[in-house]
């Protein structure tokens, strides 16, 4: 609803009909040392329209992606959103349904989860994957929980290219959990694969990499992964699904869990939420795989039917049996993604992925014929790139701001060395345009 519609009368009848004179006898069960005691300090109503419009003035202060272009990344993606999400999304059936308990009235919102995990495995060439998790930092932290529950071991090596919000989530759950997590080195914006390796032991539970990295920088994924399995270890790789458009797909090169954010198929920015956790194994791990699987099956009469299968989680089994204590998934999410990919099909996303790669190539190829200006990231990298800037990347941001532009990350605020550095993303949705505009303003 977009208002309350219960007037006085009917609060007076709900009351009168559970034998109550005041609305404050619902909280007489509440000591009154913990009451308030007076009145809230708030204004007094305003009309409909004014509300509106004051609404939109709050809102104005915000700058938003209908106004400015970003060229900002970093884990939350400016992508193209098909109308057909929208359409979908907010029916009813799927917008008010939240979690699909009771199969026999679920069959809809179980078969499009179904459908989901279809597209997700088929995207990141793995055998099985769940019905999502949270995000991508707690799908990289489950995952790791994950391999150490395989292999018995604690320790977890993570690469230090691998997003530092992601890094963060992961220390949070090796600190609460026990486990040793250990930050591999890199060389430059890319892992130093030669470091990583000798520091693979027999206590190393999973090698945790993304591709693309956080810098947007491409990484020798096979050489990683050879190294991993060499020492008995799980091979962990965090990728962008709109790159698997053109990239290889983790399974291919020998990943046993892969994960991703799924923020790029068919869910706006939003401020930084809410977002999607993707989430793949291969089939023989399947029974330690966090959240829960919906999986097809037939009913008594032979019709095809969906139904929640493994679900390995507290809520259903024994608190110390369970192998993680997600308690639910991202189902609206999950469906925008679903129907996104369901939109563009095998080609379309091949096609954004394509328009991302080439325009965020022609941007750095501008910018590397400027004054004092220098790409860190050569030609090995997807849709996000560093570059070297002749001032600081605060100051740039300033003035590029001042003109309808978002700039791009400062990455001194997370590696010190690369101070001076700025990550800059192209999607695409960056016009010739925009991107010349971006290119003026560094110039100027």
């Amino acid at each position: 609803m977009t208002y309350v519609p219960n007037t006085d009368n009917d609060r007076a009848a709900m009351l009168s009909a559970m034998g109550l004179n005041d609305l404050s006898q619902l909280f007489d069960q509440v000591p009154d040392n913990l009451k308030l005691q007076r009145d809230l300090k708030i204004p007094g109503p305003l009309g409909e329209m004014h509300v509106r419009s004051y609404a939109a003035e709050l809102a104005a202060q915000n700058a938003n992606l209908d106004g400015y272009a970003s060229f900002m990344g970093g884990g939350i993606y400016d992508h193209y959103v098909p109308s057909t999400v929208a359409a979908i999304t907010g029916r009813s059936e799927f917008y008010t349904a939240y979690t699909p308990y009771q199969p026999e009235i679920s069959q809809g919102t179980l078969q499009t989860i179904f459908e989901f995990q279809t597209m997700v495995t088929r995207l990141m060439g793995m055998e099985v994957a769940n019905a999502s998790m949270y995000d991508a930092a707690s799908a990289l932290a489950e995952a790791a929980i994950m391999a150490s529950g395989v292999t018995g071991r604690h320790q977890w090596l993570v690469s230090e290219c691998v997003n530092p919000a992601y890094r963060a989530v992961m220390r949070t759950y090796a600190w609460a959990s026990g486990y040793e997590m250990v930050e591999a080195g890199r060389d430059g914006i890319q892992t130093c694969a030669e470091s990583l390796a000798q520091m693979i032991s027999d206590k190393t539970a999973c090698v945790v990499v993304q591709n693309p990295n956080f810098m947007g920088a491409l990484e020798s994924v096979t050489e990683l992964g050879e190294a991993a399995h060499a020492h008995g270890a799980l091979y962990v790789v965090c990728c962008d699904p709109i790159s698997l458009g053109l990239l290889k797909p983790p399974g291919e090169y020998g990943a046993d869990i892969c994960v991703a954010e799924g923020q790029s198929l068919g869910i706006h920015p939003s401020y930084g939420g809410p977002l999607l956790g993707l989430f793949a194994c291969r089939k023989q791990l399947v029974r330690q795989m966090p959240g829960r699987l919906v999986g097809a099956t037939t009913d008594y009469e032979g019709r095809r039917g969906y139904t929640l299968t493994l679900q390995t989680r507290e809520q259903h089994i024994r608190r110390a049996k369970a192998s993680s204590n997600i308690c639910t998934n991202q189902a609206l999410c999950a469906l925008a993604a679903t129907v996104y990919l369901a939109t563009l099909g095998k080609a379309g996303l091949r096609h954004v992925a394509t328009e991302c790669a080439r325009r965020a190539h022609h941007s750095a190829d501008l910018i590397s014929r400027l004054a004092g200006y220098r790409i860190e990231s050569h030609m090995k990298f997807f849709k996000e790139f560093v570059v070297k800037c002749p001032v600081s990347v605060a100051e740039i941001n300033r003035k590029l701001f001042a003109n309808g532009i978002i700039g791009g990350i400062d990455l001194g605020a997370h590696y010190p060395d690369l101070a001076g550095h700025m990550l800059l993303c192209v999607t695409e949705t960056r016009t010739t345009d925009q991107i010349g505009a971006l290119v003026e303003g560094l110039r100027s």
